[in-house]
Parts: C-alpha cells; sequence; structure tokens
C-alpha cells in the first residue's frame, strides 16, 4: 500500500483556543458542550460531520433507566452486571443507575420529547437482557434522531457554543509537562478554517463515537472510523477492552455481498414480542434462555450464528406479522419504511436477520470522572470505556452512559478550572507528534475484509493470526509520499481503522476465553480463573502493547 506522511504541529496552517474543544455531536458531546457553557467556560464543539449528524441519530430503541413503577436503580445494575458478563465496574454501573433517572429529566427539560401516555406518563418498552420495561422512546423508533433534535437546538440557541462541521480530529496537543495542550484538525470545505490547523485548548473530551467501520458491515454511519481512540493511543493513553465489540443480533440481511451501514432492526421489536425464527417457522431462541429472544446481545448473536451453521444458511428471520399494521406504522415507522425501501413488508412478511458490528463496549480508559490517563484529555460516550458496559453492553445503556458521563466530566472540568488546575490559558510550545505514515484510502477496504473474515463474530487463533499479518503487511512497504501529493481525510481514516484494527486483534488474541461478546471458537469456555480482567493497550514511539491489568 501507499502511505504518506503528514505534519501536525501547530505551526503552519490556522490556529485558534478556547477554554475547552469537544469532539463530537452525539448525545455526550453535546451534553458536555452545553453544561460546561452554562457555567461560563468558552467551548468549541468539532464534528467531523454536520452538528446534526452525530452517531445518536441513529440510534432506535431508546434510553434506559429506572423511571417505572417498580423499578428501581438496583434492578438495573443487576441486569447490567449480568450482561457484562463478570467484567462490569460495579461502582461505574452504580453511578449510571442512580444518576441516571434525574439525567433524563434534565434531557427533557432541555427540549427533548419522549413517547407519552395520555396522562402524559412516558411509555416504557423492553430490550434484551432487561426484567421491565425501562427503554423510553420517542417517535417510536427514532428516540437517537429526537434526542439529537433537542441538543442540536439547544447548541444553535447558544450563539456563545463555536462549532466547527466537517472536521476531522488529528492528534493532541501536550505541553511540556505532557498535559493536554488543544489539537489539531483537518477541516473540509470553504472557508477561513480549510486543511490542517490547531485549536490550543486547556482541556479536551473525545465524544467521537465507535469504530464499527473497521468491518466490512456495520450498523455505524461511515464517519464511525475509530478517529477518538487512534488519537489517543497516539497520545499515549491507555485504551481497553477493545476485543468486547457486540454484533446486534438483528440486522437486516441485504445479501452476503453487502458493505458500509447497514439498516437495524431494533431490540425493542423484540421488546414488543416479535421472535426469531428460522425458514421453518421454529423459535430456536426458546430453551436456549429464560428471556428466549430477550436473552443479552452476545447470546442472541451466538444463538443465530448456530442456528445458521446448523441449517447452513446466511441468516435467520424476525417474526412481527403478528403486529398488525396499525402497530408497525405507530411504534415503528422508521424500521417499516426502511424494510419496505428494501423490498420486505414486516405487516405480511418475514424479516431476513444477521449480526453486524454495531457497538464497542471498550475504548480510551476513564476513571468516574471522564479523566483518560493524559492529563486534560477526557472521553465519554462509545469511544470511552468508563467499566459501565464490561463484556457486553445492556441495550439502551449506551445513550445514558454518554448522558450521565458528560455531565460528570462537565462538572469535573468546572472545578478544575476554578481550582486552577486545568493547563494554563497559553502554551505556545505545544507540541504534538511530528511525522505518522498515513496509508492509502483504498487500504480501507483491505482493512474491513482482514477484520470481517478473521476477528468477527467468530474468532480463533488461527482466523486472528490471518488477520494480524494481513494488517502487519499493509505497513511494511517504506512510505511513499510522491511529488506534490498531499494527506487526504481518507488516508487518515484509513490510517486510523489500521490502528484500532490492530489493537484490537493483539487484544482478542490475547484473551483465551469465550466471555461476553467476545466469542473464541478454540477457547469456547468463560475462564474466570484467568481472565476475569481487563486487557489495557497503549502505544509508546509507535510500538502497541497489549497486557492484562495489574491488581
Amino acid at each position: 500500500m501507499t502511505a504518506v506522511t503528514r505534519l501536525t504541529a501547530p505551526a503552519p496552517g490556522w490556529t485558534a483556543a478556547t477554554d475547552v474543544v469537544v469532539v463530537g455531536s452525539g448525545v455526550a458531546g453535546l451534553t458536555t458542550a452545553l453544561r460546561l457553557r452554562a457555567s461560563g467556560l468558552r467551548v468549541l464543539v468539532v464534528t467531523k460531520a454536520m452538528l446534526d449528524d452525530g452517531s445518536t441519530r441513529w440510534a432506535q430503541g431508546g434510553i434506559a433507566a429506572a423511571l417505572g413503577e417498580g423499578d428501581t436503580p438496583e434492578q438495573h445494575l443487576d441486569d447490567t452486571l449480568v450482561a457484562g458478563a463478570g467484567l462490569c465496574d460495579e461502582e461505574a454501573v452504580r453511578v449510571l443507575v442512580t444518576e441516571g433517572p434525574e439525567a433524563v429529566r434534565r434531557l427533557i427539560a432541555t427540549g427533548a420529547h419522549f413517547d407519552a401516555d395520555a396522562e402524559g406518563s412516558i411509555l416504557l418498552t423492553r430490550e434484551g437482557g432487561h426484567h421491565r420495561r425501562r427503554i423510553a422512546h420517542a417517535g417510536g423508533d427514532a428516540t437517537g434522531a429526537e434526542i439529537s433534535r433537542a441538543l442540536v437546538e439547544a447548541v444553535r440557541a447558544d450563539a456563545d457554543v463555536e462549532v466547527v462541521e466537517h472536521a476531522l480530529v488529528l492528534d493532541l496537543l501536550t505541553d511540556a509537562e505532557g498535559r493536554t495542550a488543544g489539537l489539531t484538525l483537518h477541516v473540509m470545505g470553504e472557508g477561513q478554517r480549510d486543511g490542517v490547523g490547531a485549536v490550543q485548548a486547556r482541556a479536551v473530551v473525545l465524544a467521537t463515537g465507535g469504530m464499527g467501520q473497521v468491518f466490512s458491515a456495520t450498523t455505524n454511519p461511515a464517519v464511525s472510523t475509530g478517529d477518538g481512540v487512534a488519537l489517543a493511543l497516539r497520545a499515549g493513553a491507555e485504551v481497553t477492552d477493545l476485543e468486547f465489540v457486540q454484533f446486534h443480533p438483528t440486522v437486516l440481511w441485504l445479501g452476503p455481498d453487502a458493505e458500509g451501514q447497514q439498516p437495524l432492526i431494533s431490540e425493542a421489536v423484540r421488546g414488543e414480542g416479535a421472535h426469531l425464527v428460522d425458514a421453518d417457522g421454529t423459535r430456536f431462541m426458546v430453551g436456549q434462555h429464560e428471556l428466549a429472544e430477550l436473552a443479552p446481545r452476545d447470546i442472541v448473536a451466538k444463538g443465530i450464528m448456530r442456528r445458521m451453521r446448523e441449517t447452513g444458511t446466511e441468516h435467520m428471520y424476525l417474526d412481527g406479522r403478528h403486529f398488525g399494521a396499525p402497530m408497525w406504522e405507530e411504534r415503528f415507522p422508521t424500521i417499516l419504511a426502511s424494510c419496505r425501501g428494501h423490498g420486505i413488508d414486516p405487516v405480511t412478511q418475514l424479516i431476513p436477520v444477521a449480526p453486524a458490528a454495531h457497538y464497542a463496549s471498550g475504548g480510551v480508559r476513564t476513571d468516574l470522572r471522564g479523566h483518560t490517563s493524559v492529563s486534560g484529555l477526557y472521553a465519554c460516550g462509545e469511544v470511552a470505556c468508563t467499566g459501565v458496559h464490561g463484556a457486553n453492553r445492556l441495550a439502551s445503556n449506551s445513550l445514558l452512559e454518554g448522558l450521565v458521563f458528560a455531565e460528570r466530566i462537565a462538572a469535573d472540568i468546572v472545578a478544575r478550572d476554578r481550582a486552577g488546575k486545568l493547563t494554563p490559558r497559553h502554551q505556545d510550545g505545544a507540541q504534538a507528534a511530528v511525522r505518522v505514515p498515513l496509508l492509502a484510502p483504498e487500504a480501507r477496504a483491505e482493512i474491513q475484509r482482514l477484520m470481517t473474515r478473521g476477528v468477527g463474530v467468530l474468532r480463533s487463533a488461527v482466523t486472528m493470526a490471518e488477520a494480524a499479518d494481513g494488517l502487519a503487511a499493509l505497513t511494511a512497504e517504506p512510505a511513499d509520499t510522491g511529488k506534490g501529493e498531499q494527506p487526504q481525510v481518507e488516508t487518515w481514516e484509513a490510517t486510523n481503522l489500521h490502528l484500532v484494527a490492530t489493537a484490537l486483534t493483539a487484544a482478542a488474541l490475547l484473551r483465551e476465553e469465550t466471555r461476553g461478546c467476545h466469542w473464541r471458537e478454540d477457547f469456547p469456555d468463560r475462564d474466570d480463573a484467568t481472565w476475569r480482567t481487563h486487557l489495557i493497550s497503549s502505544q509508546q514511539d509507535s510500538l502497541l502493547t497489549t497486557l492484562p491489568q495489574e491488581h
């Protein structure tokens, strides 16, 4: 593969300055920005696409919180710990479930409208792994879009929140003491800030979303290329639990060669009573788990894969024909339109489904206030690993996690600012990594092919070693910049995907057991004696290491 090199020091190009840079426009990023502005800090929001095009808007099912009669945070905690397969940080989960209900109410006060009954009470549904109805939803199956709308409107209503759209974050700037001093980014499009430039800041909050595009088929949008995790690794920050990639069990099957973002069939469809069946109409999840189709996602995904193997087929089916047209139209209008757009009518037909990459349970390692291992660098949302999800995320906990920990990050930054503990305002000597080899854009497809074949739902030492060798081969040739060749967003995305794919594969190879959404064919059993621990990856001087957490 051809490679190019780039300069990331802030000297060339444009520069800007603010108190805090928030990278990402999903629920985590925008909530952080709003809370910081409410405390008087200057905030710059950087988003890779448009402000209203964050990953949050793709969320269908809803946001989980103990809001219903008879439900309690303790019950929510229990369900989360079970789903996490022994690797959740119980303290982090307790923070999530106890602070969650009020955080949702503050979101409603911000302007988000959830589906409610005639008396105004929030309607709640169930999803996999939940023993109670605790999923609040909006627009039937458009919860993420409604939350995004409300937060975007609130940000746009505050003229003091500066926004840079169509900007790809590159690398962290640090001062002489190694503290965060800002970041570099590449702004696309016309304007005074085109090209590579730098933003000096006293703190940086990563809320860049996931890395689903590391696989050929995913529910993630095209911009989910692991940019935040890659930046953190290059900055020397620790990342953890990368091997735990959740494959959503019910993604609309569009054929064996389907690539890119795939239509999601929300777990809420099963929560309302749809059944998983094979071609003969047999409900194969019955008897595999007490919750059948509503078992945690890793169990359902494995059940589907097993049945596909047993029957020699490429997909299973979701049967919601008994709902009838009115329910499909009122409760799941987005999914109904998506299916019909692909020639399938769920009112009268079975929906072909198969697992696809959906959510990264791991990410940049943080504490309960969002701190990473680099001073002044915070992470929140899917890019972060707070310890809430463990080895497998409980359905609809992700929006809640982004909301709760965004508020905690904002509170911590404000407190540190008032205590004089943030990086000083002027850091003229701030530095970033100087030269980074970039892969050519066509490497992206090869990375996705290697990862899908070797590190997908089913993994083994043989398949992952093949993937690791293929990834290493992509950087084996010397860099060739060529005359006049310029770095592009596509080259940076390919390079970021390569780094996170390499780290993910290393962790998955090291963990010799099956746990949560990490399924080893050669090590089919869970091994608490050896592997009830986290794997932590870090990079120094381009050398990536992955080791078990020290206790």
